[in-house]
């Protein structure tokens, strides 16, 4: 889809635009709780999934904006859940992604927003209101906002798998999900494998700073948004199957199709 075939309801270059204005007004709420002695409540009754207000509220003001914005559209958010639509777009929101990096104060959490037409992610921004930069895509192409200036994003057309550098979360969700074998096939494969990054390192992909990033266990929320950000540098987000990646489960984000190939090989 190029800006000339946009969705009926509004361009996508607009909608883009307020994809980063969503992420921008997360900032004013989430910093000045960052790096402070705040409450944190656990989501998960055999684990750790915290929450904090700073999610709470992050979510609450984009949802605002967007039902002021556009009233018709449908709204899923990780803390709020699914607000229906009358019309074919959904905003997919986390606030902070990447809240256990939040709480310990390091900074590659992320807001991540997405905006899905008939099943498909046509825009996307996810912003580090800390190190001020947004990343945000679309068909039409990707760039970084950072310190008032706006850089084209392009991936990297490296395509020997062995001389890229990767990322991922943490080893506990592959062993969590049985995924042990296949993480070190990845890290014995690539350059060097990162870890414990979370959304930061596939923006790192589109930046052209790493040739692939994987993920396990996913919700729709924690991928929607960067896939039009990394296929705007030119790079590929599916899932381990090869399948959409926009509902979640295991992502591989790729360079290219010969680095997607390979990664993909490894991952079956």
């Amino acid at each position: 889809m190029t800006l000339d075939e946009a969705p009926a309801g509004g361009s996508t270059e607009a909608f883009l635009a307020f994809a980063v204005e969503l992420a921008q007004a997360t900032g004013p709420i989430a910093l000045p709780m960052y790096r402070t002695a705040m409450a944190v409540d656990n989501k998960q009754a055999d684990g750790f999934d915290p929450v904090t207000q700073a999610d709470r509220a992050a979510e609450e003001v984009m949802r605002t904006m967007i039902e002021e914005r556009y009233p018709d559209h449908g709204i899923l958010g990780e803390e709020f859940g699914e607000k229906a639509g009358n019309d074919d777009f959904t905003w997919i929101l986390d606030p902070i992604d990447g809240t256990r990096s939040f709480i310990s104060g390091t900074p590659t959490w992320m807001t991540l927003v997405g905006l899905k037409h008939d099943g498909r992610m046509i825009a996307g921004a996810a912003g580090q209101p800390f190190t001020d930069e947004i990343f945000a895509g679309s068909k039409a192409g990707a760039h970084l906002l950072h310190a008032g200036r706006k850089t084209e994003l392009r991936c990297t057309s490296e395509t020997d798998l062995s001389k890229v550098l990767a990322g991922t979360t943490a080893p506990y969700l592959y062993r969590k999900h049985g995924h042990e074998e296949r993480l070190a096939r990845i890290e014995n494969a690539v350059q060097h494998l990162r870890f414990d990054a979370d959304s930061y390192f596939h923006c790192m992909v589109a930046a052209g700073q790493l040739g692939i990033s994987i993920d396990t266990g996913l919700q729709s929320y924690d991928i929607a948004a960067l896939v039009p950000i990394v296929e705007g540098a030119g790079g590929i987000v599916t899932t381990w199957e090869g399948k959409d990646p926009g509902n979640g489960g295991d992502i591989l984000v790729a360079a290219n199709r010969a680095l997607h190939e390979q990664a993909m090989a490894l991952l079956a």
